[in-house]
C-alpha cells in the first residue's frame, strides 16, 4: 500500500492534493452539525403494583446508537444514569443494562413511591418520557356487625359490614348462602385512603337458622376477601301428630288407638299437653308425656284431639280428628270360601250293592249289576264342611234366599205396571175422535127435529116393530 500512496503523492502535489482537503473537512463539520439519536425511540409502560410488592421500571430504546440512558424520580433525581445509581436508596436496584435497556425494580412500594418516574435518552436534542407507578392498597380490616346476636323468627335486623384503609375504594357484596342481597354502601375518604360501610337489611325465619351471611370484597389488589356471620334464629315449635296404631286402615270400635306428638323449636319445646278440641278428654284415654292411647275405641270418642307445644317464643298445635267406624263383620273360615272346584267320578249301584266313599279323587269300581252316573263336580267347600260351620252356611242361604224373593217381586211388580200402561196406551189410542149414531141418518134433510127421526134410517121398520095389538 506504501508503494501505491507513494505514486499517489506526486499526483496529489501535481494539483490534485489541494481540492481534496477542502472536501474532507466539509464532511467533518457536517457530521458534527447532524444531532445524534436522529431515528431513535424511547419507550415506557405505566406500572401498577400493590403496596409491599416489587415494581419494576423498564426504559427501552429502539434503534439505539449508544445514547446515554438516565432513570429521574418524581422529585427529578437521578435515580440511575447508565449503570451507576447516584441516589443513596438501597431499595433501587438494577435488573438489566445494555444500549438498548435500563431495567430497574423498587421493592417494599409504599403509597409514597407514588407518581411519574422519568425515563431521559442523551441525544441532541435530548429525549424525554415518563412512566406512571399507581399504588393499590387492599382493606385492612373486614368486620360485620350486627343488630342482635339471636333474633326472633319474622324480626327485621341489620347487618354492617366495614372495610377499612383501602385504596381505591373497594365494592361490597352481600350473600345469604348462595344467594346474593342488595345492601347500601357509604364511602368516607381519609388522606389518600378509603373506607366503605356497607349497611343490609334482612328479615329473617326459621329457615334462615344457621345459615352464613357473607361480606364479600371486590377490590383490584385482593381476591376472595370475605368475612362470615352465622344467623341465629329462635322459633316457636313447629309440631305433628302421628299414628302408630292402626298403621293403616280405618279406625274401628273396640280396637286401639296411640297417637304420638312432635314438637320442634328453637329453644326446644319445653311444654307439651294433649286436649279434645270442644269437649272434655274420655276418662278411659291414658296420656303419657306426648303419647295418647285408647284401648277400646267406641262411638262416643269421635272429635277433634290437640297436640300443643310452647317455648319462650310462642305455642303452637297440631289437631288429629277421629271418626270410629263399625266393626268388620264376622267373616267365614278361609275353608268355605275357596272357589276352585274338584271333579269327582261318582257311581251308584242297586241296593243290594253298598257304596264306598272316594277318597283323594279316586272311586270304587261298579259291580256288573252297577250303572255308571253322569260325574258330579263338587267344590272343595262341599268337601271341606264340618258340623262347626253349618250354622253359618245356614244364615247365608237364608241371606241369600232373602234377596232372591224380594228381587223375583220387584221383577213382576214392575213388569205388570209395564203391561198396564201398554194396555191403557192402545185403548186410548182406539177410542179417540169423533162417532155417528145411527138416529143421526137422514137428519140432514129435515126440516125439524120430529121429521129427522121419522126419516132416519130403520125408522119406520122400528115403528112397525113397536106396534101393538089390543083384543
Amino acid at each position: 500500500m506504501a508503494g501505491r500512496a507513494q505514486p499517489s503523492g506526486p499526483a496529489g502535489s501535481g494539483g490534485g492534493a489541494p481540492g481534496l482537503l477542502p472536501l474532507l473537512l466539509l464532511l467533518l463539520s457536517a457530521a458534527a452539525i447532524i444531532p445524534r439519536g436522529h431515528g431513535q425511540n424511547l419507550v415506557t409502560e405505566d406500572v401498577t403494583v400493590v403496596e409491599g410488592d416489587v415494581a419494576t421500571i423498564s426504559c427501552r430504546v429502539k434503534n439505539s446508537d449508544d445514547s446515554v440512558i438516565q432513570l429521574l424520580n418524581p422529585n427529578r433525581q437521578t435515580i440511575y444514569f447508565r449503570d451507576f445509581r447516584p441516589l443513596k436508596d438501597s431499595r433501587f436496584q438494577l435488573v438489566n443494562f445494555s444500549n438498548s435497556e435500563l431495567r430497574v425494580s423498587l421493592t417494599n412500594v409504599s403509597i409514597s413511591d407514588e407518581g411519574r418516574y422519568f425515563c431521559q435518552l442523551y441525544t441532541d436534542p435530548p429525549q424525554e418520557i415518563y412512566t406512571t407507578i399507581t399504588v393499590l392498597v387492599p382493606p385492612r380490616n373486614l368486620v360485620i356487625d350486627i343488630e342482635k346476636e339471636t333474633a326472633v323468627e319474622g324480626e327485621e335486623i341489620e347487618l354492617n359490614c366495614t372495610a377499612m384503609a383501602s385504596r381505591p375504594a373497594t365494592t361490597i357484596r352481600w350473600f345469604k348462602g348462595n344467594k346474593e342481597l342488595t345492601g347500601k354502601s357509604e364511602v368516607e375518604r381519609w388522606s389518600d385512603m378509603y373506607t366503605v360501610t356497607s349497611q343490609l337489611l334482612l328479615k329473617v325465619g326459621r329457615e334462615d337458622d344457621g345459615v352464613p351471611v357473607i361480606c364479600l370484597v371486590d377490590h383490584p389488589a385482593v381476591k376472595d376477601l370475605q368475612t362470615q356471620r352465622y344467623l341465629e334464629v329462635m322459633y316457636k315449635p313447629q309440631v305433628r301428630v302421628s299414628q302408630n296404631y292402626p298403621l293403616q286402615g280405618l279406625t274401628r270400635e273396640g280396637e286401639p288407638l296411640e297417637l304420638t306428638c312432635t314438637a320442634f323449636g328453637k329453644p326446644q319445646p319445653t311444654d307439651m299437653r294433649w286436649l279434645r278440641v270442644d269437649d272434655e278428654m274420655p276418662q278411659h284415654v291414658v296420656v303419657s308425656g306426648s303419647n295418647l292411647l285408647i284401648s277400646n275405641l267406641n262411638k262416643t270418642d269421635n272429635g277433634t284431639y290437640r297436640c300443643e307445644a310452647s317455648n319462650a317464643v310462642g305455642k303452637s298445635h297440631a289437631d288429629y280428628m277421629l271418626f270410629v267406624y263399625d266393626p268388620p263383620t264376622t267373616i267365614p273360615p278361609p275353608t268355605t270360601t275357596t272357589t276352585t272346584t274338584t271333579t269327582i267320578p261318582t257311581t251308584i249301584t242297586d241296593t243290594t250293592a253298598t257304596t264306598e266313599p272316594a277318597v283323594h279323587g279316586t272311586s270304587v269300581p261298579p259291580t256288573a249289576s252297577s250303572e255308571a252316573l253322569p260325574t258330579v263336580q263338587l267344590s272343595n267347600a262341599s268337601l271341606a264342611f264340618r258340623p262347626s260351620d253349618s250354622r253359618a252356611g245356614e244364615d247365608g242361604a237364608i241371606r241369600s234366599v232373602d234377596h232372591a224373593v224380594v228381587g223375583g217381586v220387584v221383577a213382576v211388580v214392575v213388569f205388570a205396571m209395564l203391561c198396564l200402561l201398554i194396555i191403557l196406551g192402545r185403548y186410548f189410542a182406539r177410542h179417540k175422535g169423533t162417532y155417528f149414531t145411527h138416529e143421526a141418518k137422514g137428519a140432514d134433510d129435515a126440516a125439524d127435529a120430529d121429521t129427522a127421526i121419522i126419516n132416519a134410517e130403520g125408522g119406520q121398520n122400528n115403528s112397525e116393530e113397536k106396534k101393538e095389538y089390543f083384543i
